[in-house]
């Protein structure tokens, strides 16, 4: 599939993706962790079953829990994709994402898209697509924009007015940035790439005045 910002392994990539015509696809908490699951299931490169198998009647899930056991799975395999940071809004998401193998981002979203709409359609008793189309992708050049994306994603539910301060929101990863230990299983791995202190972090999320400046410029060119 042609696209226009092609997707190179090694390199860090802003995706979005919504709703048809607006179309509110998360619609109560077992919405949200249901697609929340299938980016960490599908973040595997190999992942041991169908995801509705895996879920259902796997022993290990019954036991230690579905996000312990996509994590114990997971130290056996090598990354296909980096989850840097994320935010899923009511008809649409985010997420900041490296890509380490050929196909590796393609395959996690063609999949975890796939897997929410047959989940959302059987739920809702619904029948067609879900989602507007490809995902959109916009290379990140530079550390400073890497940061500014993340404040951008972790951002959007305030900027929505769905809550007051950001760590109010429980579907994005700004908690596992500013409260890195009180987070049992988090879904990102920033080791490395994103290395600024919690507290500092807080601070840059705060910082209105810089947030307004740089906020043209991602919308813009996620949005192209």
């Amino acid at each position: 599939m042609y696209r226009k910002y092609p997707i190179d392994s090694g390199e860090v990539y802003h995706v979005m993706n919504k709703s048809i015509a607006g179309f509110k696809i998360f619609n109560s908490v077992q919405d949200y962790n249901r697609m929340m699951q299938l980016i960490r299931f599908f973040s595997l490169p190999k992942p041991p079953a169908k995801f509705s198998l895996f879920i259902n009647r796997d022993i290990r899930v019954r036991q230690i829990g579905f996000e312990s056991t996509v994590v114990e799975i997971s130290q056996t395999q090598n990354s296909s994709i980096r989850l840097l940071s994320y935010c899923l809004m009511p008809t649409h998401f985010h997420l900041l994402v490296q890509q380490l193998t050929p196909s590796g981002l393609t395959n996690l979203l063609r999949k975890t898209l796939d897997g929410y709409s047959h989940y959302f359609n059987t739920k809702y008793k619904r029948l067609g697509p879900l989602w507007t189309g490809p995902f959109k992708n916009v290379l990140i050049e530079d550390d400073e924009q890497l940061l500014h994306v993340t404040r951008y994603i972790h951002l959007n539910p305030t900027t929505a007015g769905l809550v007051k301060k950001p760590e109010d929101w429980p579907y994005s990863s700004y908690r596992e940035y500013i409260t890195p230990d009180e987070v049992e299983h988090p879904l990102t791995n920033r080791a490395g790439i994103i290395d600024m202190k919690a507290s500092e972090y807080k601070a840059f999320v705060n910082n209105q005045k810089t947030y307004q400046r740089e906020l043209a410029v991602i919308k813009k060119q996620i949005l192209e």
